[in-house]
């Protein structure tokens, strides 16, 4: 009895140790960040810009705008968790989604590709609220799409729920980042320690505008079954397509940008109703 009281005991003291180090750590694993700026001309994005912006608290992001041409939609994108705009595979879903004249505002959050101070949940809101503004501003609300990448279809959304967008695109989006994390440490009491939880499935019923939901089915890091949960909670008009061959980051090569393009197109003709389910093979 006493040998298992002193193995009860480390073990308990590990497993606290352990929830300790992942409290401490836990912004780090989650903004996994490349506090560099990157270079726009290695983009080749065409007509591309810098565009500074000032958010609330006071911190200097750095944003990237690809003009739109006459009558397009501007994309107000916000990024993933890792790197920054240098990564290869984001450079290529910009040019790719701006090749056909739609226009892109994409933002750094704080902590990264050259923008001033750290990434929390509360940080990013303010910088999606001071990117909103100058797109608004450049532009006009009904010209603005919302478009989130993974970690910021929980940025987009808590956006669209409080301002005028026109319509908003979630690529593999989450229930909350707590359930992300929950699934990654089953056994640890995520939903009491996290400090950043983006509950996205409280912000998606206060959305009116049109929506798209794009996720693959083999997608490794966000669980295809949570942006299938999140689209069966949202309002209509909204279309969800899934990928089966789709992984996380890799929908632009199965498919996905002509599903935007349609997606956009049907939007400015007022051909968006109801709820729509298709698959891409």
């Amino acid at each position: 009895m006493k040998l298992l009281g002193r193995f009860l005991l480390v073990a308990c003291a590990l497993y606290l140790a352990g929830l300790g180090v992942l409290f401490v750590r836990q912004r780090d694993l989650m903004y996994p960040r490349d506090p560099a700026r990157a270079d726009i001309a290695s983009a080749k994005l065409p007509g591309a810009v810098e565009v500074p912006l000032t958010t609330a608290d006071g911190e200097r992001l750095v944003a990237w705008l690809v003009p739109p041409r006459a009558g397009k939609p501007v994309l107000l994108f916000f990024h993933g968790n890792a790197g920054n705009f240098d990564r290869p595979v984001r450079q290529a879903r910009f040019r790719a989604l701006t090749e056909d004249g739609t226009g892109l505002f994409a933002v750094n959050y704080r902590g990264y590709g050259g923008s001033s101070g750290s990434p929390t949940e509360a940080g990013l809101h303010l910088d999606a609220r001071a990117a909103y503004g100058e797109a608004v501003e450049r532009f006009g609300a009904a010209r603005l799409v919302g478009y989130g990448e993974s970690l910021g279809t929980g940025v987009v959304l808590q956006l669209a729920a409080e301002v005028p967008l026109a319509a908003v695109i979630l690529e593999a989006p989450y229930l909350s980042t707590a359930a992300v994390a929950q699934e990654i440490y089953p056994y640890m009491p995520i939903r009491l320690v996290m400090l950043d939880q983006f509950r996205s499935e409280a912000a998606i019923g206060r959305l009116r505008a049109p929506l798209l939901v794009l996720h693959g089915e083999r997608d490794g890091v966000i669980p295809f079954r949570q942006g299938q949960a999140l689209y069966e909670m949202a309002n209509p008009p909204k279309r969800f397509i899934r990928f089966p061959a789709g992984h996380h980051e890799d929908l632009p090569a199965q498919g996905s940008v002509p599903e935007v393009r349609r997606f956009l197109a049907h939007m400015a003709s007022g051909a968006l109703a109801g709820a729509e389910s298709r698959t891409v093979e």
